[in-house]
């Protein structure tokens, strides 16, 4: 018999078992399967949040002489509908303004309200973050699922500068980058630091320690999202997924992953360039270190400079993030885990552009169908990613 037929495996974990993931996970993915025919979907109007969020707070606080005023759609992202308005009743006349954060029918990923909630509030002490106002996890009075947040003042790029793009991508912070990278680093380590056992975190589910898990509940989560909505099947994305089955890393200590920290998804004050919030938490998960790193450094999240550098999220140079992370957090980083992660994430980044976002446009189900068919046409430079990143491991 030869060794590695007679090697023991390496953990108890079924590479293959599609149904291995946190339940929630499963829970909003099985939604979205289930209500892809009550499309197609329309972009919420105004006097339709009006009304919507009149009833809510009357429903949800009881209050009195509701007023929703100044509502104002916000531009970003092709996940969700967002809209900021002011909430005045009997007993505050001044009023409180709020974001309402609320899914679409579909849209480029299906998460949930309830763990964006979850994660926001146990991070209030420690990073800056948007406060929690309500929360209607599954949309059973709103509608549809949603959060309602404080609002946050503060910009995601400078208003002088240059290089604005879809969802931050393209960002230079040039001059702002030296009070900004130091904070963007601690921020990716104080979520790594956090004490998830200590928190509310009842929608969440966590991998075990000291096995491949951690990996194989985000392979299953991202293949679960391409099968369930791809429309023309990519034979790269298949062997992707079979490379990233085959080759799953132990993670030791699972810690909480923002999962999409990066330009665009963090927000400071003019002129100071402290840090307002930390944003778009939706995809946090509990896993591996190595999936926000890998995630950081992509580089359709970074820039160059003019002499060919890149700069880590339009930050800081690549080996100099690395090197600050770890001083930071105190995690050795794996070079063999990094790129197992980094293929992970050009995966995932395919999924959502060739699948869930063209899914999305196809059946109409989403607000912004330009900006989704825009996105498949991005999915090449993913497809080249993984190329690439799979040749070199």
């Amino acid at each position: 018999m030869s060794d590695i037929i007679d090697a023991p495996p390496i953990d108890k974990i079924d590479i293959w078992n599609r149904d291995d993931m946190e339940p929630r996970i499963r829970e909003i993915l099985d939604r979205t399967v289930r209500d892809r025919v009550k499309g197609p979907y329309a972009a919420k109007t105004d006097s339709e949040v009006i009304a919507m969020l009149e009833n809510y707070f009357a429903r949800t606080e009881g209050l009195d002489a509701i007023v929703i005023a100044d509502v104002a759609r916000m531009a970003g992202g092709a996940s969700k509908e967002q809209f900021a308005f002011t909430l005045r009743h009997r007993d505050d006349a001044v009023g409180e303004r709020l974001v309402l954060r609320m899914d679409p029918l579909e849209a480029i990923s299906q998460t949930c309200r309830g763990r964006e909630a979850q994660v926001h509030v146990a991070f209030a002490d420690i990073l800056p973050v948007a406060s929690v106002r309500s929360i209607d996890a599954d949309g059973e009075i709103l509608g549809q699922p949603a959060i309602i947040l404080g609002f946050v003042d503060g910009v995601t790029e400078p208003s002088e500068g240059t290089g604005h793009g879809v969802s931050g991508i393209g960002t230079r912070y040039d001059d702002w980058a030296a009070k900004l990278a130091p904070q963007f680093i601690d921020a990716l380590a104080q979520v790594h630091r956090f004490n998830w056992r200590s928190a509310d975190l009842s929608y969440y589910a966590a991998p075990e320690a000291g096995t491949r898990q951690a990996a194989i509940w985000q392979v299953n989560w991202w293949s679960q999202v391409w099968w369930d909505g791809v429309v023309q099947p990519v034979a790269m994305v298949t062997y992707a997924e079979r490379w990233l089955r085959e080759n799953a890393p132990i993670c030791e200590a699972p810690v909480m992953c923002h999962s999409d920290l990066r330009l665009g998804n963090f927000m400071f004050e003019e002129p100071s360039g402290k840090f307002t919030a930390v944003l778009d938490w939706e995809l946090a998960h509990i896993g591996d270190f190595h999936e926000d790193i890998a995630w950081a450094i992509q580089r359709l999240f970074g820039t160059w400079t003019d002499d060919g550098i890149f700069l880590v999220c339009g930050l800081i140079a690549r080996d100099e993030f690395l090197r600050a992370y770890e001083a930071a957090s105190g995690n050795h980083i794996d070079p063999v885990k990094l790129r197992y992660y980094e293929v992970l994430n050009a995966y995932k980044c395919a999924v959502i552009d060739l699948g869930q976002a063209m899914r999305a446009a196809t059946e109409s189900n989403n607000h912004q169908d330009i900006i989704l068919t825009w996105l498949g046409s991005a999915g090449a430079v993913f497809l080249e990613q993984l190329v690439m990143l799979i040749r070199e491991a």
